[in-house]
């Protein structure tokens, strides 16, 4: 039995990030950061369709006070 690592090709190592680095954001992920930033209540909700993010829906809620549900 061999107890050596597993091998690196360059090409494998050219694709993972540098120590310290890291890995560039899906476009999608920043959209869907900006929906939820200054949401208090609600939901943010991504549409997939192939693996693709096709949609981001945000339904922001309004929750009433006591003295302001009359």
């Amino acid at each position: 039995m061999s107890s050596q690592p597993p091998s690196v090709s360059p090409k494998d190592d050219a694709s993972s990030p540098q120590a310290g680095q890291a890995p560039p954001r899906h476009p999608a992920i920043d959209r869907i950061d900006d929906a939820l930033r200054g949401l208090r209540y609600g939901s943010v909700l991504a549409i997939v369709q192939d693996g693709v993010v096709v949609q981001i829906e945000r339904t922001e809620k309004t929750r009433l006070t006591q003295g302001e549900q009359r």
